[in-house]
């Protein structure tokens, strides 16, 4: 039986109670499984509980085109976890998508299924193109709009998205165009490995990303407009995260410090290619990689360097947020609406406090 009271509403929200309540995301991606709860605010959102954990769900998913046992296992522990931590802040209104991994697992179904028993969570399998819309949706606080455009990206464990935006005084970004290619930390890992790579099959990696993001330049002249000095460039990851506390120097990875910081594109070649002629080991070392990231984290290193050499901005915005801060907003905007009125945080532009 489901640990939740709930009715179910359009997109797989659930409802249970009225009011503003208290509202809780799940992301589960091919790598990760992240939840935030949290309460509105006149500007915003304030979070009251977090969950993170790498689970892997993707793991040997481009050999077998299935998820593995073990994947699932380790999954609906964390999910446990999520379900839990909602029961015990009385989440009233939720949301939980998974995103490549699910899209591409022949069993999917079943363990969705399996999720559902065992947890009491229904799962969301999104769009690649919903996913762009919540990863961007959720960085917007930190887009400067004296800029006209934005170039936006999210890496994943099983696919990167790449978002167009237009920007305005007043207005919420609009997304113009979107690209997601079936490549991210987990998938390139898999296929070169995650000992110490060489510099000529580091490059290789980059080019085989760059080949996959080309004819997105070709369809919208981005560097035409980059050229022109109206691009800026926004980054949600763990892998621009872990970039920007290795350059930070911070002996363990710290928010606080790092969302909303911007990287020259200097320093993330440095980093990445120091990160690349590292053993694993040494990797999991530094306190802003660990022994988690630590096989995965050169792969999502090829992948922003291919963004960077297609589109020389000169420098990223490093955002820790994305998805889930993405369903927040659209949630809090859905009960405001419903409520028929708007409260001013549940736009596109609210902030999220700490």
């Amino acid at each position: 039986m489901s640990p939740f009271d709930r009715s179910h509403g359009p997109n797989g929200i659930w409802r249970n109670g009225d009011g503003n309540g208290t509202f809780a995301a799940l992301d589960l991606g091919t790598n990760n499984c992240r939840l935030l709860i949290a309460r509105p605010l006149d500007d915003g959102f304030r979070v009251i509980d977090a969950f993170s954990r790498i689970v892997r769900l993707g793991e040997g998913l481009s050999a077998t085109g299935h998820l593995s046992e073990a994947a699932m296992e380790r999954t609906i522990d964390a999910l446990k976890v999520c379900a839990g931590k909602m029961r015990r802040r009385s989440v009233t209104h939720a949301r939980s998508v998974a995103t490549e991994a699910c899209r591409r697992a022949g069993n999917c179904n079943s363990f969705v299924g399996r999720v559902r028993e065992e947890t009491g969570i229904e799962i969301e399998i999104i769009s690649t193109g919903e996913e762009a819309q919540l990863a961007f949706k959720g960085c917007a606080p930190l887009l400067d709009l004296a800029r006209s455009r934005a170039l936006a990206f999210d890496i994943g464990g099983g696919s990167t998205e790449l978002g167009w935006l237009a920007l305005g005084p007043g207005r919420a970004p609009e997304l113009r165009a979107w690209l997601s290619i079936p490549i991210g930390v987990v998938t390139l890992s898999e296929r070169y490995g995650s000992a110490r790579v060489p510099p000529d099959v580091y490059e290789s990696m980059v080019e085989e990303v760059a080949a996959l993001l080309r004819p997105f330049e070709a369809a919208h002249g981005i560097a035409a407009e980059i050229a022109a000095g109206a691009v800026q460039m926004i980054g949600s990851s763990g892998t621009v995260t872990t970039l920007a506390g290795i350059h930070l120097g911070l002996a363990r990875y710290d928010r606080r410090v790092v969302d909303g910081c911007d990287l020259d594109f200097s320093e993330i070649r440095a980093v990445s290619r120091s990160l690349a002629a590292m053993s694993c080991d040494e990797r999991a070392a530094n306190g802003c990689v660990g022994r988690e990231r630590a096989d995965l984290v050169v792969a999502g290193c090829a992948i922003l360097e291919a963004i960077c050499s297609l589109w020389p901005v000169g420098r990223v915005r490093v955002a820790d947020r994305g998805v889930r801060e993405g369903i927040l907003l659209g949630l809090m905007h859905s009960v405001a609406t419903a409520a028929g009125g708007r409260r001013a945080g549940a736009g596109p532009g609210g902030r999220s406090h700490p």
